[in-house]
């Protein structure tokens, strides 16, 4: 059997700075499930500069398609956006009770750190990393009470810190090496929430 793997989202989930489509979270997501044994294709219902409110119609999407899991990375444009925290979180929230409503086993991964993207002047760091917190806290919240796995990406946002290559040419998305360093982190989480997928079908 053959899992169905949507990423839900903006940019990041959509691969934009990527140097080739097998360098984007959602193929190497696949590649990392196919060398595990787990069967999956790939769906990629994500688009470049999305915010949460578009998760409704993309859930819509996943669903029609069958999805067995669904990825989602969102919130660095409800942050660029000035979004309200809690008013982004909700629409999370419903798409997640979606998505549960229907079997569909989820991932979330919290909005990124804005204050590591290389053009945010240094005086302003710390203001941003806050505001960041609080979209990601309200996101975590949203999270757990709608029963959706969370990527634990903590390293990764140090090393987007740190590590200047990490990053595409714009300075703003993600390098091939910088969705390589964030599968990875989601690679344990997704690789759960296939195995309860397949579980369930048994």
């Amino acid at each position: 059997m053959a899992l169905t793997l949507a990423m839900l989202g903006d940019s990041i989930a959509y691969g934009q700075g990527a140097s080739r489509p097998a360098d984007t979270i959602g193929a190497r997501l696949v590649a990392d499930l196919a060398a595990a044994g787990i069967a999956a294709e790939l769906r990629v219902l994500a688009r470049p500069r999305a915010r949460s409110a578009d998760l409704a119609a993309q859930v819509d999407r996943a669903l029609a398609g069958g999805a067995d899991i669904a990825v989602i990375i969102v919130g660095a444009n409800d942050l660029t956006g000035f979004v309200p925290p809690q008013v982004a979180a909700a629409q999370l929230g419903a798409a997640l009770a979606t998505l549960r409503a229907a079997g569909t086993r989820t991932v979330v991964v919290p909005a990124p750190d804005l204050s590591a993207v290389p053009w945010v002047p240094a005086q302003l760091r710390s203001l941003v990393r806050a505001g960041c917190a609080v979209l990601q806290q309200a996101q975590l919240q949203a999270a757990r009470t709608a029963g959706a796995r969370v990527a634990e990406v903590g390293g990764a946002a140090h090393r987007f810190a740190t590590d200047t290559s990490l990053f595409s040419a714009d300075r703003l998305h993600p390098s091939s090496a910088g969705y390589a360093v964030i599968a990875g982190q989601l690679r344990p989480a997704v690789e759960a929430a296939a195995a309860e997928a397949l579980g369930s079908a048994a």
